[in-house]
């Protein structure tokens, strides 16, 4: 089975081209591949897939011919990916599969279709405007915080740290916990602490992520957009740009009356091929 290899800031994925469709993907392959010790490691799956032929996708395919087919390390899907949608469009660019027309390329999600930007070494993907509604609380060892709900395709729960809180002390080895009834399919939770001001942002905030799936992970793309929106609200503003800095490298959301842009760096890392017998049984 051919793969590549490829990350952005750090949110590291495996990506299997079935542009027909073919492949049998099951969520024990998944969580194998996905395997840091046994298999080739990664937060998530990206299936490359054209529309036409999956069924998730095949309503979408009159506006994008490539679909995302989106599985966590876990095994189970997720709505959305923002870095894979970033590091989806690279390969898709890079192995000649597709190219910009008028400067943009449409992939479709499970989220609808994204539209995506080749920035050189950047790229950058326009997602839905986060949708901010409502409050509630995450807990990680007795601390409890308070935080901000909000949609951006998949859930996410932003939780600002207090004064005197460092973001490095935080234990994100285990989920934190979250109320059920708020959040029945589970939840992206944020945790933020401002950063120093940066040149040509409106805000600058420092982000650590526990994923809904694939526990902590160095980045979280649409984690960062739920972030910069927070950020942007509680400055006041409606629109900007928020540098949000993750422990994989630096992303920028630039939040605009009808949607969201999300832009960082998209690096293919390496391609060959994995003998699935050799995987950890499911």
């Amino acid at each position: 089975m051919e793969f590549t290899k490829g990350h952005g800031t750090g949110n590291d994925f495996v990506l299997l081209p079935d542009p027909d469709g073919t492949l049998d993907l099951t969520p024990g392959l998944v969580a194998a591949l996905c395997d840091r010790r046994r298999g080739l490691g990664g937060d998530g799956v990206l299936r490359v897939v054209r529309a036409a032929k999956h069924p998730e996708g095949a309503g979408q395919a009159g506006d994008a011919e490539w679909f995302m087919d989106y599985w966590n390390s876990d095994g189970s899907f997720a709505e959305m990916c923002g870095n894979g949608a970033r590091v989806f469009v690279r390969y898709l660019v890079a192995t000649g599969l597709a190219a910009p027309v008028g400067g943009l390329l449409t992939v479709a999600t499970r989220a609808g279709v994204v539209r995506a930007r080749v920035e050189g070494e950047a790229i950058a993907v326009e997602m839905r405007r986060p949708r901010l509604y409502g409050t509630a609380t995450a807990t990680l060892g007795g601390l409890t915080l308070p935080g901000t709900a909000v949609d951006v395709g998949n859930p996410h729960l932003v939780c600002a740290l207090p004064a005197g809180l460092e973001l490095p002390s935080l234990d994100l080895t285990r989920a934190p916990d979250v109320d059920p009834a708020a959040f029945p399919n589970g939840v992206n939770v944020e945790f933020t602490a401002p950063g120093a001001p940066v040149d040509g942002a409106d805000g600058h905030e420092l982000m650590r992520v526990y994923e809904r799936g694939s526990a902590e992970t160095l980045s979280c793309g649409t984690g960062a957009c739920a972030v910069g929106a927070v950020a942007l609200r509680d400055a006041g503003l409606d629109t900007g740009t928020v540098a949000v800095d993750v422990p994989g490298g630096r992303l920028t959301v630039t939040v605009t009356p009808d949607t969201c842009w999300l832009s960082g760096p998209a690096i293919l890392l390496a391609t060959g091929q994995v003998d699935p017998a050799a995987l950890p049984p499911a």
